[in-house]
């Protein structure tokens, strides 16, 4: 089952470092990760050079486009994990890639109609829901248990690491591409060619996870695998609240989303700086990572996710109070490394407890649901603000995650400290 991890006694971030296929899926992941932030600048820039079509007003082209990108998770997310069980997970991980840099490369090549921007984007973003759940279940495949949390937690600061760089240097790379690929298709080129560079370094990956399909299951049948998917979570106490703890930190930071803008005026920024917020809390998010990867061995058996919790908690309280900037920023760093101290012990149970034969059913589910739990309160944390005030929303933001934590703490204490 695990192949291609050392036989060595070195646990955390060492042991990584000696597994070969996993540092190609982890570098892959890298690729695909930054190629997708990358996308989206292009996506957007792009609509100056199309027309809005019949009907629709031209400054809701914006919205209209990142409803064709976000629409696909949660309507696909959970078929995505249904196709990886039944299929080889290094082929999906390839074929993803390869799929998605191929479509980038046809943009260039279709009318100037934004009809068909927005299906491209579409179909670009259902590709995207079968590789999430097949890289998730191919790193219990990889890794031994015992490194299972600094394989989780180099995934997700680089998740993380991804998102802050990959909108930052997104502009520039495009730009750079323009003028040096050409201004006709130079920027799909450079885009298509960080997909296709991901499924090359992922081909040397070692992966045996994949018994040839009986004749009687050659035929995939959805519904029956969702509702198989969905008793395996009821029966297994652990990994259901496990997931439901990951839903509660998704839904946190998808509420701070539109939390800073209303805090970046409050400061005295311009709201689409915005996102200094997020990128300090993806730099705790990073902190807590690495703390939790180099240190896990000594973590055994700690209430990490209730200290996360109560670590957000205490953030979103104090923000209501801060003056300061620096101090604002820090907070949100803080409030990362408690997302941090949630999101990577959760998702190593989740892996740990989940058996291979169940793994793309459980993660497609997960991906569906944390896709659901990044959506909702986007749509209801800003009236919620317009109505109560950015106040009194972070101190009843703050009550409400403490009182989470404490819940799910308390409702599965000791399953959770004979797994942590």
């Amino acid at each position: 089952m695990f192949p291609t991890e050392p036989a060595a006694v070195n646990t955390g971030f060492i042991a990584l470092l000696k597994n070969r296929s996993f540092m190609l899926l982890w570098m892959g992941q890298v690729l695909s990760q930054l190629a997708d932030k990358v996308l989206l600048v292009l996506l957007v820039a792009m609509l100056k050079n199309y027309q809005p079509s019949s009907g629709l007003p031209e400054n809701s082209m914006y919205s209209t486009l990142m409803v064709a990108f976000t629409i696909p998770a949660i309507l696909f997310g959970s078929a995505g994990g249904i196709f990886v069980d039944r299929f080889p997970k290094k082929l999906v991980l390839i074929g993803s890639d390869v799929l998605r840099g191929l479509m980038i490369l046809l943009i260039p090549f279709l009318p100037r109609e934004f009809l068909l921007l927005l299906i491209i984007t579409f179909a670009i973003s259902t590709v995207t829901q079968f590789f999430a759940p097949a890289e998730q279940a191919a790193i219990p495949l990889l890794v031994h248990s015992e490194n299972l949390m600094a394989a989780n937690a180099l995934f997700s600061s680089t998740m993380m690491g991804a998102m802050i760089v990959g909108f930052a240097i997104g502009e520039p790379m495009l730009s750079f591409a323009k003028s040096f690929l050409g201004a006709e298709y130079g920027q799909e080129l450079i885009v298509c060619g960080l997909y296709l560079l991901s499924g090359a370094l992922m081909q040397p990956i070692h992966l045996k996870d994949y018994k040839p399909i009986e004749e009687k299951e050659k035929f995939i049948h959805p519904w029956a695998d969702f509702k198989l998917g969905l008793r395996y979570l009821k029966t297994n106490r652990l990994v259901l609240n496990a997931m439901l703890q990951l839903v509660g930190l998704y839904c946190v930071f998808a509420a701070l989303t539109v939390l800073a803008i209303r805090l970046a005026a409050d400061f005295g920024l311009q709201e689409k700086q915005f996102g200094f917020f997020l990128a300090a809390a993806g730099v705790g998010i990073v902190l807590g990572a690495a703390i939790l990867g180099h240190w896990c061995h000594k973590l055994h058996r700690k209430p990490l996710p209730l200290i996360g919790f109560l670590m957000m908690a205490m953030v979103l309280g104090v923000l209501t109070f801060t003056k300061s900037l620096i101090l604002a920023l820090g907070l949100c760093a803080v409030l990362g490394i408690g997302a941090a101290l949630i999101g990577v012990p959760m998702q190593t149970l989740i892996q740990q407890h989940t058996p291979p034969a169940m793994h793309g059913k459980v993660f497609g589910f997960q991906n569906h649901a944390v896709n659901i739990a990044l959506s909702a309160p986007l749509a209801i944390t800003g009236p919620i603000v317009d109505r109560l005030g950015l106040q009194v929303t972070l101190l009843g933001m703050s009550f409400l995650v403490a009182a989470v934590g404490i819940w799910t703490w308390q409702n599965t204490r000791r399953v959770l400290q004979d797994a942590l």
